[in-house]
């Protein structure tokens, strides 16, 4: 069986899909290697949510294929599922497996199965593979996606055995739904993840244990919509019950989520979280602008007033939680007043972090069509400033945490004498000595 690397671009669920298809080749007999330029076989999970995520994932072919012209690239995830015919023509890939076949890959790299084994029938590949799976011969590589709407399940697989879990084991990320059925304007992803799905609630809790069996002390649940996560279920669910079922449950010590949706950030749900030590008190809740004309314009589904009340719920319910937001610069038609109003929006509310990113155009959403461009030499101004608030926020809150004694959970990195941990509400610390990771420290935090 050959040799195998592989490599993750973009969010939380897409660490989750690759984390699972790792777990998936070395169950199926491939070696793990240490690096791409050895590997036979390297597999890039791409994102698309922006120009620069896919620009990123062709470099990385192009870079992979200098340093190894022997090994197949196999392109997947969103960029492939989005734009499989322009990823095929890069030199050195050698398949190009959308997130609708994804669970084929192990087999196509084995040999084991033919391209269209198990799937739905409404499932239409673009290039059905001929010959040899994996032939070395150049020129365009051979597709295989399909219709993702038609997608019924998430993709994941139950836990695997210990020893192919292992590499996951610090803070490994549970993707419990995929999908999403809101139309915001300026998202692709919702037309290369399809529908909102949801794992069952047995399996999660299923997963939930192998996972700590396997040695995880903080699992994060993930999700494209992960608010949205049971609704599509029957008898139907609710993220919150399948939270209060983990806790009653399992032997999970720290519970982590990913990004949430203001809309799904209720007073229940806040109570949850503060009422156990074992949900780390951190919420990602996206907010996109500040301006409630281009929240319209977005199709978002809130109002500045109303993301505010959410997130002061938050710091009333829970003082000392982790609060971060995504935040769009450079939407169409966004003036310097609205820019302004986004700006004074964030800077009254009690952030902790924030990501920012430069609006991208992408194909086949609303926005594309739209006019008023912001030009880029503003969108880069509008970023820096708010990336410089953030700055400010980060260490404000910091400064409020100094003093205070709690527990840290390390990572796989550090240096001679110390290692870094992450609390709680996510704050980096580092911790004296050279210690193992996925180990619990109590940290004093300095100023």
């Amino acid at each position: 069986m050959p040799s195998f690397s592989i490599e993750n671009f973009g969010c939380r669920a897409t660490e989750a899909d690759a984390a699972a298809l790792r777990r998936e080749l070395l169950a199926s007999g491939l070696t793990l290697a240490d690096d791409h330029a050895i590997a036979e076989v390297v597999v890039l999970n791409t994102c698309t949510v922006t120009a620069a995520a896919d620009s990123q994932a062709r470099d990385a072919v192009r870079k992979i294929h200098r340093a190894n012209p022997a090994a197949r690239i196999i392109v997947t995830g969103c960029y492939a599922q989005r734009a499989p015919d322009e990823i095929a023509t890069l030199d050195g890939v050698a398949l190009v497996v959308g997130n609708s076949h994804q669970s084929h890959i192990p087999g196509l790299i084995g040999g084991l199965e033919s391209p269209a084994a198990g799937a739905p029938a409404d499932f239409i590949p673009l290039a059905r593979l001929d010959g040899d799976a994996m032939s070395l011969a150049r020129g365009p590589a051979k597709i295989l996606t399909g219709d993702i709407f038609a997608q019924t399940g998430v993709n994941i697989p139950l836990s695997a055995p210990a020893d192919a879990a292992a590499a996951d084991r610090t803070r490994p990320i549970l993707k419990i739904q995929d999908g999403c059925n809101n139309r915001c304007s300026y998202c692709v992803i919702p037309f290369v993840r399809g529908r909102s799905r949801s794992l069952e609630p047995e399996a999660v809790i299923d997963e939930v244990r192998g996972l700590v069996s396997a040695g995880a002390r903080e699992i994060v649940l993930s999700g494209i919509n992960l608010g949205s996560y049971g609704r599509d279920l029957a008898p139907r669910a609710a993220l919150a019950d399948v939270v209060r079922r983990i806790l009653d449950e399992t032997e999970l010590e720290q519970l982590r989520f990913s990004s949430i949706e203001p809309q799904d950030v209720t007073e229940e749900f806040v109570a949850l979280v503060a009422a156990s030590p074992r949900i780390a008190p951190h919420f990602h809740v996206p907010l996109q602008s500040g301006s409630d004309r281009i929240l319209r314009a977005m199709h978002r589904w809130y109002r500045a007033a109303h993301y505010a009340e959410r997130v002061r719920l938050i710091r009333r319910l829970l003082p000392d939680a982790a609060i971060g937001a995504d935040v769009i610069v450079g939407f169409p038609g966004e003036t310097d007043a609205e820019f302004d109003a986004t700006l004074q929006f964030i800077a009254a509310l009690p952030f902790t972090y924030l990501h920012v990113f430069s609006f991208s155009e992408r194909p086949g959403t609303a926005a594309e069509r739209l006019d008023e461009r912001v030009s880029a030499h503003t969108i880069r101004e509008r970023a820096r400033s708010l990336r410089a608030l953030g700055q400010e926020k980060a260490a404000a809150f910091r400064a409020t945490q100094s003093g205070r004694t709690m527990r840290a959970l390390t990572l796989a990195r550090g240096g001679e004498d110390w290692t870094e941990a992450l609390t709680g509400n996510y704050l980096k610390v580092r911790v004296a000595g050279v210690h193992r990771a996925n180990e619990w420290h109590e940290v004093h935090l300095g100023n």
